[in-house]
């Protein structure tokens, strides 16, 4: 419970408008992503013709929920409880790794209670890779992810 709170208070309000997420982040945070997705870097670099085609998945996959600002504010995402992820905020976020993107743009939100489809049987890997290779530079002008910020109680119990 107590790392439930620690999440929580480093998400602030971000964390009460979307609760889900405190809960992604906490299994994320333990360790608790499957073996597959532990520990993955994006290996395509972002070149001319990836962040292109990230956009172009973007576009077609992404923004009728998250809205072309990515915070959620899509057509589609105005309707749904929860609502979709504010991704212009999370890619600014130490959470923001290549593991833990590409985990939850694979398997999706079903896990969670939301309605984030599961994109690995969707899109290809070099197509997940490419569009989060697109987030990055869309919501923080960079492709290199944050620089990884752990909490020393959320250190315990993890490999």
């Amino acid at each position: 419970m107590l790392e439930l709170m620690i999440i929580g208070q480093m998400m602030g309000q971000h964390a009460q408008q979307h609760p889900h997420l405190v809960e992604r982040h906490r299994t994320y945070n333990m360790g608790k992503i499957p073996k597959e997705y532990k520990g993955l870097k994006n290996p395509l670099k972002p070149t001319k013709e990836n962040l292109a085609a990230g956009e172009k998945i973007w576009k077609e996959q992404c923004v009728a929920c998250h809205g072309e600002s990515g915070k959620g504010d899509g057509p589609a995402g105005k309707a749904l409880n929860p609502p979709a992820a504010d991704l212009a905020f999370i890619m600014t976020r130490p959470i923001a790794q290549d593991d833990f993107l590409f985990w939850t743009i694979s398997e999706g939100g079903a896990q969670f209670g939301t309605a984030m489809p599961a994109y690995k049987n969707i899109l290809s890997e070099k197509q997940r890779w490419q569009v989060i290779l697109y987030l990055r530079k869309k919501f923080t002008g960079t492709t290199e992810p944050p620089k990884r910020m752990r909490h020393r109680m959320m250190q315990q119990g993890t490999n």
